[in-house]
C-alpha cells in the first residue's frame, strides 16, 4: 500500500466539449460528451471505468452520467467542494482510489452552463446559497457580494504593499490572450488584446478591470485517471502525477479569508507548494511550465510567490519580463487559461497540463519534463506536478 501518491497515478485520457456562451443543451449532455471523449481518448471501453468524481456544484449525478455513457459497475465515486478549489481535489481523490485498488479507471468531470445558466460570477448576488452565508453575511453590508469583490479587497492590499500596478496585471491578461490566439477552442480565439484594450476596459471592482476577470462559459471537461502501469497499455502518452495534494489553511473561508496575519499572501497555496515539492523531490527550478489557477489576474502574481518562482513582492517584475510567455522562464496557461480559453472551474487547466506533458499544446514549449497545475485561489485548494512516464 503506497504511503504517498508519488508516481502512483496518471492521467491517460482527456475529453472536452466545445466552449461557448450558449450550449443549447443540458449540463448532463455536456458531462456525458466530455466523459465519453475522455474514455475514447484513452482507448478503452466505458465498461472498463469503475469510478467517477465530480464537484459538489456539478448538477450531473454520477449514476446519471454512468448510465448515459454506458459505464457498468462502479466501486468508487466522490464529490469535492469549494468550486475551483476542487479542481486538483478531483484527481487527488481519483489517484487515491486507483493507488489503493478501490478502482481501476476513474473519470473526473465538470460540466456547466456557466453563461446561459447559473452564472458563478454573480456570487451571493445571484443564487449561490450555502453554509458560507454565515460568514459572507458579515461582508455583504459593505458590498462584498461577488467573487470579483472578494478578490479585489485582497488585490488592493497586495498591490499597495508591493507596488504592483494595473500594467502588471495587464501583462498576465495580455500574455494569456496571446496564447489563446493559437487555440481554436478558446473563447477569445481571434480576439487579440493590446495594452490599450486592457486599460480602456471597464472597471468591474477596483482594481479589477473586465479583462482581469475569467470567462463565463458553457462546456464540459473530463479526465481519465488510472495507474501508470495500466496507462502504458492505453492509447495516449500518460501524464504521471509526481505529487498531488489538497490544502486548506487554519482559519480558511471561501474566498473571504480576511482575518489572516497577512492578507497579501496565500498560506493555503504555500502549504500546497510545500507538500508537492516534498512529495515529488522537485523544486521551482524543476518546473518547465505551469497552469496556475487564473480566475483573476492578481491571483497569478500571488501564486508565483507562493510556489517560489520569485520572492515576495517580486512577481510584478517576473511577469513584466515576459516570463509567462512561450519562450519565458515559466510558460503559463498556454491554452489561454480561465481568462481566455474558458471557465470550467479549473479542469480545463489540468487538461492543458496533460497536453504539455504529451507535447500537444497549441503553444508547446520545448523540453517539458514537469508541469505544475493549481486549484482555486482564496478557497481550500490543491496542486499537482505532472511528469513524463
Amino acid at each position: 500500500m503506497p504511503t504517498t501518491l508519488h508516481n502512483e497515478a496518471a492521467i491517460a485520457g482527456i475529453g472536452q466539449t466545445a466552449y461557448s456562451k450558449n450550449s443549447g443543451v443540458s449540463e448532463l449532455q455536456l458531462a456525458t460528451e466530455a466523459v465519453r471523449n475522455a474514455i475514447d481518448d484513452a482507448g478503452i471501453h466505458p465498461s472498463e471505468v469503475d469510478g467517477l468524481v465530480t464537484y459538489t456544484m456539478d448538477s450531473s449525478d454520477e449514476v446519471e452520467v454512468a448510465r448515459t455513457v454506458g459505464i457498468g459497475d462502479m466501486t468508487f465515486w466522490s464529490q469535492v467542494n469549494y468550486g475551483g478549489g476542487a479542481a486538483v481535489g478531483l484527481i487527488t481523490h481519483a489517484a487515491m482510489a486507483v493507488a489503493t485498488g478501490q478502482a481501476k479507471n476513474v473519470v473526473v468531470y465538470r460540466a456547466l452552463n456557466g453563461r446561459s445558466g447559473q452564472r458563478m460570477g454573480q456570487g451571493v448576488s445571484g443564487s449561490l446559497i450555502s453554509s458560507d452565508l454565515i460568514h459572507w453575511s458579515w461582508y455583504m453590508p459593505f458590498g462584498l457580494l461577488t467573487p470579483a469583490s472578494w478578490i479585489a479587497l485582497q488585490a488592493t492590499l497586495y498591490m499597495e504593499k508591493y507596488g504592483a500596478t494595473a500594467e502588471h496585471l495587464a501583462h498576465v491578461a495580455i500574455t494569456q490572450r496571446m496564447h489563446a490566439q493559437k487555440n481554436p477552442n478558446a473563447a477569445m480565439h481571434g480576439k487579440p488584446m493590446t495594452m490599450d484594450d486592457y486599460m480602456s476596459s471597464r472597471m468591474i471592482c477596483e482594481p479589477l478591470r473586465l479583462f482581469d476577470c475569467c470567462q463565463e462559459d458553457d462546456g464540459g471537461c473530463a479526465l481519465l485517471i488510472t495507474t501508470p502501469e495500466r496507462a502504458r497499455d492505453m492509447k495516449q502518452k500518460p501524464a504521471v502525477m509526481r505529487a498531488v495534494t489538497q490544502a486548506s489553511f487554519e482559519g480558511q473561508e471561501q474566498m473571504t479569508s480576511f482575518y489572516r496575519d497577512d492578507l497579501a499572501a496565500l498560506p493555503e497555496m504555500e502549504l500546497a507548494a510545500k507538500i508537492v515539492y516534498e512529495m515529488s523531490g522537485l523544486g521551482p527550478k524543476d518546473i518547465d511550465a505551469a497552469c496556475l489557477y487564473d480566475a483573476f489576474t492578481p491571483e497569478i502574481l500571488m501564486q508565483l510567490e507562493a510556489f517560489g518562482f520569485c520572492g515576495k513582492g517580486e512577481a510584478k517584475d517576473f511577469v513584466t519580463a515576459d516570463s509567462l510567455t512561450l519562450g519565458g522562464a515559466l510558460p503559463n496557461n498556454t491554452h489561454g487559461g480561465l481568462l481566455s480559453e474558458a471557465y470550467l472551474h479549473g479542469v480545463n487547466n489540468i487538461a492543458e497540463g496533460v497536453r504539455l506533458i504529451r507535447g500537444e499544446s497549441c503553444n508547446q514549449p520545448e523540453d517539458v519534463e514537469h508541469v505544475l497545475v493549481t486549484s482555486g485561489v482564496g478557497v481550500p485548494t490543491g496542486a499537482v506536478i505532472f511528469g513524463q512516464a
